[in-house]
Parts: C-alpha cells; sequence; structure tokens
C-alpha cells in the first residue's frame, strides 16, 4: 500500500484555478519532489495533503485511507515560512507540539533530546527561539516536523538561510529519515537538491501538472547539448568546428555547446591534437535547464 496518493485534485477560488487535475504517487521511503514556479500550485497542493484545505475535486489517500484525524496526525510538514513562537523556551514549545500530534510527553521530551544531540546542539533546549541564530532556528524548525515520528513528511523550502555545512547536515538527515522508511514530498527551487534527493518529480505551471515522471527517464527526452572539456592547456579554433553552437571559456578548460551529440567526437580530436585531456564528457542536461524549457520565461507567475 502506496503511504500517498494524490488522484486527480483540482481547487479553485473563485476564478481563479489554483490547481487543476495533479495526480502523483509517492512510495514508502521516497521522497518526491514538487517543483514549479511561484503561484504554480505547489503550496495549494501541500496543504490540500496537509488537510488544511480539501480539493473541489479528487482525493488524497494515505496507506489506502482519505482523510481522518488519525491520518493527518501521522503527517510532519515543514513550512516556508517559519512558525515556532520566538519567545517560548524550545523544549516547552516543541513538546508540546508533539503532544498535539498525539505522543506522550516523557517520550516527546526524550525524542527532543535525541534530535537535539543528533544536531549537536543539546544546549538549546532551554533557550528561546529568538536567542538562536537563522540557521538555528531553521533546525529547531524540522524537530518540530519530525518529533512525533510521522510516517509522512512534507518539507517546502527546508535548506533556506542554512549556511553550506548545515545543508549538509540536514540532506543527511532526510536521507536517514528516508532510509528508514519516512516518505517525503518535498519542495524547493534549489533543482541541485532535487537531483540529489529524488528519484520521481512533478513540475506544476499555471496550475497545472507540464512534466511528471522518473527523473531519469525525463532527463533521457531532452538531447544532450554540451561537452565540458578540461585541458592542460590552450584550445584554439573550437568555434569553428561544425556543430559546435558556443564556446565558454573557464579556468579548468571549456564548456562547449553543441547541435548534436556526433559533434563531440570532432570537439575531442581536436582537442588532442593541441593539449592533454584531463576530463572530456557530454553533459546530461541539468534538471534547472529542463524546468526552464519546461516552464520558460514565467519562472515567478
Amino acid at each position: 500500500m502506496k503511504p500517498l496518493i494524490v488522484d486527480q485534485v483540482h481547487k479553485q477560488y473563485g476564478e481563479k484555478k489554483a490547481v487543476n487535475g495533479i495526480s502523483f504517487e509517492v512510495e514508502q521511503g521516497e521522497i518526491y519532489g514538487l517543483l514549479g514556479a511561484n503561484g504554480a500550485g505547489k503550496t495549494t497542493t501541500m496543504r490540500m495533503v496537509l488537510g488544511l484545505i480539501y480539493p473541489d475535486e479528487g482525493r488524497i489517500l494515505y496507506n489506502g485511507q482519505p482523510y481522518t484525524q488519525e491520518q493527518l496526525s501521522m503527517l510532519g510538514y515543514l513550512p516556508e515560512e517559519r512558525g515556532l513562537y520566538p519567545r517560548v523556551k524550545v523544549s516547552d514549545q516543541l513538546i508540546y507540539l508533539a503532544q498535539l500530534r498525539g505522543m506522550d510527553k516523557k517520550d516527546a521530551d526524550a525524542n527532543l533530546k535525541r534530535w537535539l544531540d543528533r544536531f549537536e546542539v543539546p544546549e538549546y533546549y532551554g533557550k528561546r527561539i529568538e536567542e538562536l541564530s537563522k540557521g538555528n532556528q531553521q533546525k529547531i524548525q524540522f524537530i518540530a516536523s519530525v518529533i512525533h515520528r510521522p510516517r509522512i513528511v512534507i518539507l517546502d523550502e527546508a535548506f533556506s538561510g542554512l549556511d553550506p555545512v548545515n545543508v549538509e547536515l540536514l540532506k543527511s538527515t532526510v536521507k536517514e529519515l528516508r532510509d528508514s522508511g519516512t516518505t517525503m514530498l518535498f519542495s524547493t527551487h534549489r533543482m541541485e537538491h532535487v537531483e540529489e534527493l529524488c528519484r520521481n518529480i512533478t513540475i506544476l505551471h499555471r496550475s497545472n501538472p507540464v512534466l511528471q515522471g522518473s527523473l531519469r527517464d525525463i532527463k533521457k527526452r531532452y538531447p544532450r547539448e554540451k561537452v565540458v572539456l578540461r585541458t592542460e592547456g590552450e584550445v584554439t579554433g573550437l568555434e569553428g568546428l561544425s556543430g559546435v553552437t558556443g564556446v565558454q571559456k573557464h579556468e579548468y578548460g571549456y564548456v562547449v555547446g553543441i547541435a548534436e551529440e556526433s559533434s563531440a567526437s570532432n570537439i575531442l580530436r581536436h582537442a588532442l591534437e593541441q593539449t592533454t585531456i584531463h576530463k572530456f564528457e557530454i553533459m546530461e542536461p541539468t534538471l534547472n535547464e529542463i524546468f526552464i524549457k519546461v516552464v520558460g520565461g514565467d519562472l515567478h507567475e
């Protein structure tokens, strides 16, 4: 039984169609990517999954069952806009939130301490939220979303406001939850995080799902249009080769645009005649490049 099924869900506010027939299924222990420009329908979809609002049409199932209080208590949510009370102690606040989800106070206290140890900040137990840096507030907000051991977690811009060290710490934690069987719905504008964490995705555009499926299969649909060339010395004349659409010079070498993959062999032969090659790779398109092609210029609508 799949933990989360969204089946032909629609939501409309007056004349505005917020979500138009989205469907996807998330396996146990999977991080599913939900992507789109601002206003595309991501937040509305996540709010429907959370039971905060209800679909006008379609259905959402949790382990095969529709909305119930018991089902919804097994959800965790990390919102993009942080919602912890700044003047309340970390321990008082998070234990209370866990109890609202049906957790025993003693169990919640022990789990909070375990999470604080995991993030190497046990001293924050008795501190007020306002005493912490923005990055550490984000860690506490994350703990609040998982302290009650939810089976499904919705992560909205989970890594925003974090420095690179803490991004890696939180990513490793998310992977641990995934590997332990937690199902996650993950929304972000950072496409490199989606490529690292997600197996399947849906891209929404103007309320409609416009691209959907496994990331591996999606990438196969799009041509490889550039070659990365790392060289010992300079290479001249790349711009004049047949099939080359552009050349960018970098400290390490060159990124060469190509009209088709068959042009790559000419580039390699040409470069070998002039210098030593340390790296030659025909690059698959990044998710960011695919996203821009699908959504076009409407990134902030």
